[in-house]
């Protein structure tokens, strides 16, 4: 039972790596920018929450967000965590409408202890999505050798797709009953593409002609091969058995993003290709460091209150070889868990109920310029299914998100349903005979 169990992880998280080097989760024009949509990774509880999960340590659900997190590992549990989303984006812009649909697997986790003091998880994350297929048309007046006005139509198209994921492990150990520490270490792959496109139709009959006109494309793509690193730490304590505290940070350098950039340009006088090789040096890519703080209130097992702050440096980092052509990222989130009674006899007792909101900033500039504050409100449901065979429970998340990115010239309006299901079983307990 164990090696078919196992098996069926192992297998799980291969389909996932190869899933994701084609998976498109977003079809946002707003995903040109930078690296594209850049993932938090929050589980499907989390999501529920608003994203609150710095301070959150349970061991009844992975968090990934901060590795101190994972000690808290009951030492006779293995958990598999593996959640999948559709989003529905609404775009506006000048009276203009349009809807795009998307649905993906999202993640895989798991975790299970090596020690009654030290837990250790894995699996595979998104970092960054990119999809988007949009065009603009433009009407160009020229005058021909006579003289006469004649009138050339232009199409710009914009295609990206792509992204980047992450293979992740991770360890975290209690220090004096009230004190973990952790640690991730990500290895990430992944292409993102960007392509521009020119093109020209004449709109008359006179002696203008759209063949006088070179139409011309560029494709670039940043290639992401390289390993970073995040630290974690939890201070936790009980007050009057019925006050649960805990408090979070986390912290990950500045990285340089290693693997490759190139360009190909077509359609004027000479083609261009320009390929920029690892440990070449033309341009520069680079990932932000990121500081972190949240802090989580448990009063008698029934309800959570949460609170996460955190700021990512992109302004910092080299893009291109220039800085200061993205904005710092701050994202402030709060969150509310409530469950009647977790020892409750009717399955209506133990079900968890959550909300949650957050405000963040974005990392990229459109013509130089920062863009408002996005938001987004959430909620959800967290269903235990108990199995009596094992004596377990598999908690099924269900999440449902609205929020809104971009300016009165583009608007988007998403909402977002993702549901996960988290295994927690018994692996490690020895059976009596």
């Amino acid at each position: 039972m164990y090696k078919n169990k196992l098996f069926l992880l192992v297998f799980s998280l291969f389909l996932f790596v190869q899933f994701s080097g084609s998976q498109n989760n977003t079809n946002s024009p707003y995903t040109r920018f930078g690296y594209g949509d850049i993932n938090d990774a929050n589980n499907g509880e989390q999501r529920a929450m608003g994203g609150v999960s710095i301070g959150s340590r349970s061991s009844a659900s992975i968090n990934t967000m901060n590795p101190a997190s994972y000690s808290s590992v009951d030492s006779m549990t293995f958990m598999f965590d593996v959640g999948a989303s559709a989003l529905m984006s609404h775009f506006s812009q000048s009276g203009a409408n349009v809807t795009r649909r998307n649905a993906n697997l999202e993640y895989i986790t798991m975790q299970f202890p090596l020690t009654k003091w030290m837990g250790f998880s894995a699996g595979v994350l998104p970092y960054s999505f990119v999809g988007y297929d949009f065009y603009s048309r433009d009407t160009l007046l020229v005058k021909s050798n006579s003289s006469a006005s004649d009138s050339i139509r232009s199409t710009k198209s914009f295609i990206g797709s792509g992204g980047f994921t992450q293979v992740y492990t991770g360890l975290s150990v209690n220090l004096f009953k009230h004190i973990s520490l952790g640690i991730n270490a990500y290895y990430m792959f992944g292409t993102v593409t960007n392509y521009r496109g020119l093109s020209f139709a004449s709109t008359t009959t006179n002696t203008i002609s759209s063949t006088d006109y070179t139409s011309t494309t560029r494709t670039t793509s940043i290639t992401a091969k390289n390993f970073r690193f995040r630290f974690g730490a939890q201070f936790y304590n009980t007050f009057d058995k019925v006050h649960d505290v805990a408090l979070g940070v986390i912290y990950e350098p500045k990285t340089k993003l290693g693997g490759g950039f190139s360009q190909i340009t077509t359609g004027v006088i000479n083609d261009t290709i320009d390929v920029n090789h690892p440990g070449y040096t033309n341009y520069r890519f680079e990932l932000p460091a990121l500081f972190g703080v949240g802090l989580n209130y448990c009063y008698n097992k029934k309800l959570t209150i949460g609170i996460d702050y955190s700021v990512q440096q992109w302004k910092d980092v080299q893009f291109f070889s220039k800085t200061d052509t993205l904005s710092n990222r701050s994202k402030l989130a709060v969150g509310f868990e409530y469950q009647p009674n977790y020892k409750g006899r009717y399955f209506s007792q133990r079900i968890r109920y959550r909300a949650g909101f957050n405000v963040s900033d974005s990392y990229y500039k459109v013509n130089g310029v920062a863009q408002p504050k996005n938001y987004s409100l959430t909620c959800g449901l967290g269903l235990p299914l108990y199995n009596k065979a094992n004596n377990s429970t598999t908690m099924l998340n269900a999440s449902f998100e609205y929020g809104k990115i971009g300016s009165t010239v583009l608007s988007e309006d998403y909402y977002k349903f993702t549901l996960s299901i988290a295994f927690n079983e018994h692996w490690f307990m020895k059976r009596k005979l």
